[in-house]
């Protein structure tokens, strides 16, 4: 295991953080198997991040509801509805496409940033938004009758952008509050709004879950945990903007993933859109004045 001194540590945790987080969206799709609904899923996760963060809060001795009550409760209200539709992309189509589609983001943060924060857009988001949208154009050209054996449904595309332009939207607002809250009370507001919202929407929905559905639902928060410790360690090092490459390699966890418990192989669509919607991603990561 020497060869693990050479990768820098930033990179280990983002290559830790991408792998949480595809593991995370299998579990989800493996609960959604035993009838849970996706409103009680999310639920679930936001019961376990709940705690979990405000635990964090309490470590730090600071106030768990922070300054600008008003953002931080819409940065938890998007956030919730925001992970709803990802979850219900991720419970109707395959998971390497349901990944990534989620890669999409960047398009939405770049121009709501533009609108409300007045940020620039730079030569590389405009490249990363140029091959993004070919890819999404590709990746959904079955289903305008160019190859109908290899469509995806119109629906759960659909929520897969929502659930991208939400989490453009939570991003915008989060660069927004960091100038004046902690990091931990703008987690925490996340689950503390999305757990009493889903089951507000679940109402009479809720199914009691078997003994490996509830063991699902654990692991759903905690793979979500290390995949946010992972990507915030991360984030702290001086080498953060090379290590946010590295969390692309989630797709190909989610495809070995999706390979080996589902047995979903990508079509050539999704291989080629893909490609775009990545290299586009990359561009913008890596882009070097």
């Amino acid at each position: 295991m020497a060869w693990l001194n050479h990768i820098p540590l930033s990179v280990r945790f983002m290559l830790l953080s991408a792998l949480g987080f595809a593991l995370m969206s299998a579990c989800v799709k493996l609960v959604s198997q035993h009838d849970i609904p996706v409103l009680e899923i999310v639920a679930a996760r936001a019961l376990v991040s709940l705690v979990l963060s405000y635990g964090d809060v309490r470590r730090k001795k600071i106030s768990v509801w922070g300054n600008n009550k008003g953002w931080l409760f819409a940065r938890g209200a998007v956030g919730a509805l925001a992970l709803i539709f990802v979850y219900y992309s991720i419970t109707t189509l395959p998971l390497a496409e349901a990944t990534l589609l989620q890669y999409l983001h960047p398009v939405f943060t770049a121009f709501l940033a533009l609108i409300f924060l007045k940020e620039p857009i730079l030569h590389s988001t405009k490249l990363c938004i140029g091959f993004s949208l070919v890819g999404l154009g590709i990746m959904v050209s079955p289903g305008l009758g160019l190859s109908q054996a290899d469509a995806l449904p119109w629906l759960s595309i659909g929520t897969a952008l929502l659930g991208a332009f939400g989490s453009g939207v939570a991003y915008v607002i989060v660069r927004q509050l960091s100038r004046e809250e902690d990091s931990s009370v703008i987690i925490f507001y996340f689950p503390l709004i999305a757990l009493p919202l889903s089951l507000a929407l679940l109402g009479d929905d809720f199914v009691m879950p078997n003994g490996e559905a509830l063991l699902l639902l654990l692991f759903v928060g905690v793979f979500t945990q290390i995949g946010q410790v992972g990507l915030t360690k991360a984030m702290q090092s001086a080498s953060a903007s090379k290590a946010t490459a590295y969390s692309y390699v989630q797709v190909l966890f989610s495809m070995i993933l999706g390979w080996l418990i589902f047995a979903e192989i990508p079509s050539l669509y999704s291989w080629i859109g893909g490609g775009f919607i990545l290299v586009g991603a990359l561009i913008n990561v890596l882009w070097k004045k």
